[in-house]
């Protein structure tokens, strides 16, 4: 069900939040639970797939994160269900000249459950203050995989990200909270590693993906390290139960080709 949407002072930022629940019921996955809280929503599931995969799209009706906003996302994928969780859209972090904005996401993954996190890109705007972080608890006999993607300024436009701070973290973890993967950043518009070769090296796109839950497999490793990419770097680690995909590019078109 639906919780009421409450905003004390929208003009000192969105607090919204947004909670769900997936479980199975015989051979479907089914929206169990849906609770919200300003503007964060779902509609309704949706079964591209067949009845084992029930697909949810994330809603942000104003588009993007400004200043001051404060988004909360939890999912909860329950005993041999599978969930696939998506946006419609890239998502925009705005440049904000006071508070920063910050998204906190929380996904646990049951015993032989299966999560697919593939949400569309996020755009940091110049002089944008923002701090993503996202967990992810994976019990024993789970599957998980998912991606970020991040594009550093309005490049379509000319603009680049020259002022301001990204921050960004993800940690993968046992529900009793003993460390899988880890992974932070954080960026500011002066900040050498734009440039720096070790680190962006001048590119204005990237991400990471992971697949988690599996042993490396060494015909994929193969087949994931020979592939090409067109327009920037790309890279592959293999840990004992994660698998991780880097990407630098110019474009986010090049790069969610390339995970995909």
């Amino acid at each position: 069900m639906f919780a009421a949407s409450s905003q004390s002072d929208p003009a000192a930022g969105w607090h919204a939040s947004l909670a769900l629940g997936v479980e199975r019921r015989g051979a479907r996955s089914v929206l169990a639970r849906r609770e919200h809280r300003g503007p964060l929503r779902v509609q309704k599931a949706l079964y591209p797939e067949g009845d084992e995969v029930c697909q949810i799209m994330i809603l942000h009706p104003p588009a993007g994160i400004a200043g001051g906003d404060e988004l909360s996302i939890t999912v909860d994928v329950r005993a041999a269900a599978h969930a696939q969780l998506t946006t419609p859209g890239a998502g925009k972090w705005y440049r904000s000249k006071g508070p920063k904005a910050t998204q906190t996401i929380e996904l646990t993954v049951a015993a032989d459950a299966a999560l697919e996190w593939l949400p569309q890109e996020l755009i940091v705007f110049d002089q944008a203050k923002a701090e993503s972080r996202t967990r992810l608890s994976l019990a024993p006999g789970a599957r998980a995989i998912g991606w970020d993607l991040v594009c550093l300024g309005r490049t379509a436009s000319g603009e680049r990200f020259s002022s301001g701070s990204f921050r960004q973290s993800f940690r993968l973890q046992r529900p009793d909270g003993t460390p899988l993967w880890q992974e932070r950043l954080s960026l500011r518009g002066d900040d050498a590693a734009l440039s720096s070769a070790p680190a962006l090296a001048g590119y204005s796109v990237f991400g990471t993906m992971w697949l988690a839950g599996i042993g490396p497999d060494p015909a994929l490793l193969a087949a994931l390290r020979a592939l090409v990419l067109p327009d920037g770097r790309s890279g592959v680690s293999a840990l004992p139960e994660v698998t991780v995909l880097g990407v630098l590019s110019d474009s986010t078109e090049t790069a969610r080709h390339y995970f995909e």
